[in-house]
């Protein structure tokens, strides 16, 4: 699901994916830790946004109505 809300990620904001971690994992090294990325698009923005490879970023003390996030549970 995807397109309701731009969903908070774990991972801190890069400009490209050069040294992302390749297992995974979150990348919380290597820049500021005041962005982070979104994901997912919401239904304030354009339709092209609404798709699980759509990427921006927010500051982390930024609150907006179209931001959220998701819980997810690995077993």
């Amino acid at each position: 699901m995807h397109g309701n809300v731009w969903e908070w990620c774990q991972d801190l904001w890069h400009d490209d994916y050069i040294g992302a971690p390749t297992n995974g994992s979150a990348w919380e090294s290597g820049r500021s830790s005041m962005y982070r990325v979104l994901r997912g698009g919401s239904w304030y923005g354009y339709p092209w946004y609404c798709r699980s490879a759509a990427r921006g970023r927010g500051k982390q003390s930024d609150w907006k109505l179209y931001y959220g996030f998701r819980v997810a549970l690995t077993l």
